[in-house]
């Protein structure tokens, strides 16, 4: 029997309740944010695909700015709530990001909110890199956030446990490259999250091996406004590294 991907089996069952497990997450904030830092890397308003949309969080705020949206992720379920809230104008489809089809030539493709730090294989990274790169434009921009150190010490670390409401997400530790958390409710039924950390050396080795030139290493953390996002990275500041690229 095949074995069901993690990824896909923890967000099967996590759909549900998703959106109201990460309410406090500002899309629009962050956008306003990242979006300018990209137009001065010439990013170009135009077409976006959207790889591991979940259940479309980000989707909104790129409408309401213009953009025409195709979407993918690799779990039905959560493909199915996003399509609850975007009946018409956005073409969706379940799709592995190792597997991506070619949907067409976008200006933007990006996988945001770390579904890339889910890949656990060596080659996992590389064969998606690839795959997405093969939707991207002339001068289209290949964009998306690998979780650091400090983030899986905070967040994944053997003792720590935080319950937010009828949710409880435990950390279970790692061994400085693989970590696990699972998160519970009343809900759903108990989930398992294995992530990978992925070096942002590594990251960039690997863009260049499949034809990308790294254009950016950004770092993400918490401001007095909510978000700082800044030119160069620190593994030990920053929760994310937003990576950005371009098809050599």
């Amino acid at each position: 029997m095949t074995e069901i991907d993690p990824a896909k089996q923890a967000y099967e069952t996590f759909a549900g309740v998703y959106d109201e497990f990460n309410r406090a997450n500002d899309y629009e904030m962050w956008f306003g944010h990242l979006l300018p830092a990209l137009e001065a890397l010439g990013l170009r308003r135009g077409s976006l695909l959207d790889v591991g949309c979940g259940t479309g969080r980000a989707i909104a705020p790129m409408l309401r700015r213009g953009w025409t949206i195709t979407a993918c992720d690799i779990s039905p379920a959560m493909i199915e709530k996003a399509r609850e809230k975007f009946p018409d104008g956005v073409t969706f489809d379940v799709s592995d990001m190792r597997e991506l089809p070619v949907y067409g030539t976008f200006e933007l493709v990006w996988a945001l909110n770390d579904p890339v730090n889910y890949l656990l294989g060596d080659e996992d990274l590389g064969t998606a890199l690839t795959a997405m790169a093969a939707n991207l434009g002339d001068d289209g921009l290949l964009v998306f956030d690998c979780n650091t150190q400090r983030l899986f010490s905070e967040l994944f670390g053997a003792e720590e446990q935080t319950e937010d409401g009828r949710w409880t997400w435990g950390g279970r530790g790692g061994d400085g490259t693989l970590f696990e958390a699972q998160i519970s409710g009343e809900r759903i039924e108990p989930n398992l999250h294995r992530e990978r950390h992925r070096p942002v050396e590594e990251v960039q080795a690997t863009m260049r091996a499949v034809g990308l030139t790294p254009l950016a290493a950004m770092g993400q953390s918490e401001s007095e406004s909510g978000l700082a996002l800044v030119d160069d990275w620190d593994e030990d500041r920053d929760h994310k590294i937003i990576h950005v690229a371009r098809r050599g």
